[in-house]
């Protein structure tokens, strides 16, 4: 928008971008952007799990029952916890060792991903996710700053650390006129003004297709396979698994879309869209409206998009 600043960094694994429009009681925009870039950064280093020293690295690597971590890593056990109840177990926090087993021990940022194509033409019968039948999650809790858990439970918060981050960062610009945080697609938008923007989701096997719709306030979040990818020596693999086998999910959904009042409850629902397959998935994003795209190829809107956003083209 006219006369906004515009931050970009790397972080997430992918190109973050903050942009700021207007002077809340004084408030640079340019500062502004920092300041929600400097949280942006810390969940960052708290929360991955391709860094040794990172605090969730440290909690994964200690075989004490309870540790103490800080309120940012206990506010983000919270979140994944939560998440994980709110799915019914599909956005399950517990299943490190199974994402390690896949092949997604260390970041695959910078990687070429495999051919989604020829990953879906390889992929076993679609069918819709469901819980693990004793899910390692419910076992895990949070009191005050401390996380207990069993030994050998190891935590990887994924999205939803990223939806967390996300909001934070956001809460600070909410006094500005205009503002929009992308995440690598997860977006935060908002300010006084009540602008709206057009968004645009684009299918992951034809990139010339994309759906457009506009929105003023809220968050948007996408999950798919399609940029994380990989082969292995028995066929393709990808990060989002099937909490009941702990094998990546072929779902009949590629990627889902959805639209939230926030972002982790849009990281949510998209999530949990995509693993619960086509028809649950379109069910979960009625209510505020989101986009699933099929591994047939087929685009379908869900909730208020069916009519306020075009065709794809």
């Amino acid at each position: 928008m006219i006369g906004e600043r515009e931050l970009r960094l790397k972080l997430f694994g992918t190109t973050v971008r903050i942009l700021v429009g207007g002077l809340p009681s004084g408030a640079h925009p340019v500062l502004a952007a920092s300041g929600a870039a400097a949280i942006l950064g810390r969940h960052q280093r708290a929360l991955t799990r391709f860094e040794p020293d990172s605090e969730l690295s440290r909690l994964n690597g200690d075989p004490a029952p309870v540790r103490v971590v800080s309120e940012l890593t206990a506010g983000a056990v919270r979140a994944g916890l939560s998440a994980a109840q709110r799915s019914g177990g599909l956005v399950d926090p517990t299943l490190l060792g199974a994402l390690e087993a896949a092949g997604y021990a260390r970041t695959r940022t910078g990687a070429e991903p495999a051919s989604l194509r020829d990953a879906l033409r390889s992929a076993p019968e679609r069918r819709p996710a469901g819980a693990a039948s004793r899910p390692a999650w419910r076992e895990v809790s949070v009191h005050g700053h401390e996380v207990r858990r069993p030994p050998g439970v190891r935590l990887d918060l994924g999205g939803t650390a990223k939806g967390l981050a996300a909001d934070r960062a956001a809460a600070l610009l909410a006094g500005h006129d205009t503002f929009a945080i992308d995440a690598g697609g997860d977006l935060v938008l908002g300010g006084r003004s009540g602008a709206p923007r057009t968004v645009a989701v684009a299918d992951p096997l034809d990139a010339a297709r994309v759906a457009r719709f506009e929105l003023a306030a809220g968050a948007v979040a996408t999950s798919g396979i399609g940029t994380r990818v990989w082969r292995t020596e028995t066929g393709f693999a990808h990060h989002l698994l099937d909490p009941a086998t702990g094998l990546p999910a072929w779902t009949g959904v590629i990627q889902a879309t959805a639209i939230g009042g926030d972002c982790l409850e849009a990281e949510l629902l998209a999530k949990t869209a995509l693993l619960s397959g086509p028809a649950r998935g379109a069910e979960l994003l009625e209510r505020n409206g989101g986009v699933l795209v099929l591994d047939d190829g087929e685009i379908v809107l869900a909730g208020a998009l069916r009519e306020r956003t075009p065709a794809a083209a």
